[in-house]
């Protein structure tokens, strides 16, 4: 476990990195004033043809925007183990760790995507109810990928029957597909923007389940 503990934070690390350079790249590469009212966007040419190739769907947006409800939702949830646990347990210290660090996790999380809304590295390829509206990184796909894999972590620790677990497990993959996916072809955000977001996603999580291990691992060998 220790190792895979490391591995795990490397790889949310390297992430992070990643996403660090892809945003440099994103404010520097190719950047043309194609955006609404001229307004410049990186990857310019790339961008532009896949906005061009999938339009915009604002039903399609509409929904996704509405489904951004379900990672909200689960957030809620594992606060309510969290307080539950708590209430019968009657000290912080007794709550178990993971749901500790999840809630840690949750406020990064919530942060970033704070954080990235006053940023205005790029708007949307179109105007959302009349205003331009900051569009780098997909902030829809950022809470999806951030907080969906989390409910499969957790799951395969908490839910002992096999099948209810892979259902639960199937179903937030392709929850999760589809988000993305809808972000893009509904022509809200631009590749970067979706590309952005699976990075930065990726390496907040990596970073949240080696934690978690390296816990686990220190717990166990504590017990030992």
């Amino acid at each position: 476990m220790k190792r895979n503990a490391k591995y795990n934070l490397c790889l949310g690390i390297g992430s992070i990195l990643l996403f660090i350079l892809w945003t440099v790249l994103v404010m520097t590469a190719d950047v043309k004033p194609i955006g609404l009212k001229g307004s410049n966007v990186g990857f310019a040419t790339v961008n532009s043809a896949v906005h061009k190739l999938t339009g915009a769907n604002m039903t399609l947006y509409n929904v996704t925007d509405w489904l951004g409800l379900v990672p909200i939702l689960v957030c809620f949830i594992f606060a309510g183990v969290g307080l539950w646990q708590l209430i019968k347990r009657r000290s912080l210290f007794k709550v178990d760790a993971d749901i500790l660090i999840l809630g840690v996790y949750y406020i990064f999380v919530i942060a970033a995507y704070l954080i990235f809304e006053m940023i205005p590295i790029n708007y949307r390829p179109i105007f959302i109810n009349g205003f331009m509206e900051v569009s780098y990184p997909s902030s829809t796909t950022l809470l999806v990928l951030c907080v969906m894999p989390t409910l499969n972590f957790q799951v395969r620790k908490r839910i002992d029957n096999k099948s209810l677990r892979s259902v639960i497990e199937i179903l937030s993959v392709f929850f999760s597909v589809f988000m993305v996916v809808g972000r893009l072809i509904s022509g809200v955000h631009w590749l970067s923007d979706i590309i952005g977001s699976v990075l930065i996603s990726l390496g907040l999580f990596y970073i949240y389940k080696g934690v978690v291990l390296s816990v686990w691992n220190s717990a166990k060998n504590y017990s030992n």
